[in-house]
């Protein structure tokens, strides 16, 4: 474990090397000036994510994850009311006080990192629960629904 030297004593948050290394991914992904800026990122997102995802995608993704990032998406309680993936951004920015295009950068660039965590597998199985709209922000097409 580092200690984050930066911070005030008595203030000091310390990470496991797993979230050190996700928010390297996130920072390089994000082109994101500094580790802070990528953490700020991270927790944004996920508390999202943690609000939309239930069930055994929720778990499983949450086992994938390093554990301060686990913490962060399983803390929330899901909503009753599904968001689209547009509407996602958009309640994301809302709750950070970022405009629009900042806020779905930073929703791509967390959830390319939470997409080489979870695998292929798990993402597919996730995109499968969300409404439509989310497959762009991990990087995919819009998976098609059969008839």
């Amino acid at each position: 474990m580092t200690i984050d030297v930066r911070a005030p004593l008595g203030h000091q948050q310390r990470y496991g090397t797993a979230y050190e290394q996700l928010l390297e991914k996130v920072r390089y992904e994000g082109a994101y000036p500094t580790r802070e800026r990528a953490d700020e990122a991270v927790r944004l997102v996920l508390a999202g994510l943690g609000r939309q995802l239930t069930g055994d995608e929720r778990v499983d993704l949450a086992a994938c994850l390093p554990i301060e990032a686990a913490r962060v998406m399983t803390a929330q309680v899901p909503s009753t009311q599904p968001l689209t993936g547009w509407a996602f951004v958009k309640d994301l920015a809302t709750r950070s006080g970022a405009a629009l295009a900042p806020t779905r950068w930073d929703t791509g660039s967390v959830f390319a990192a939470v997409a080489a965590c979870a695998g292929p597998d798990l993402i597919t199985r996730i995109l499968r629960q969300l409404p439509s709209g989310y497959a762009l922000l991990f990087g995919r097409v819009e998976l098609a629904q059969a008839a």
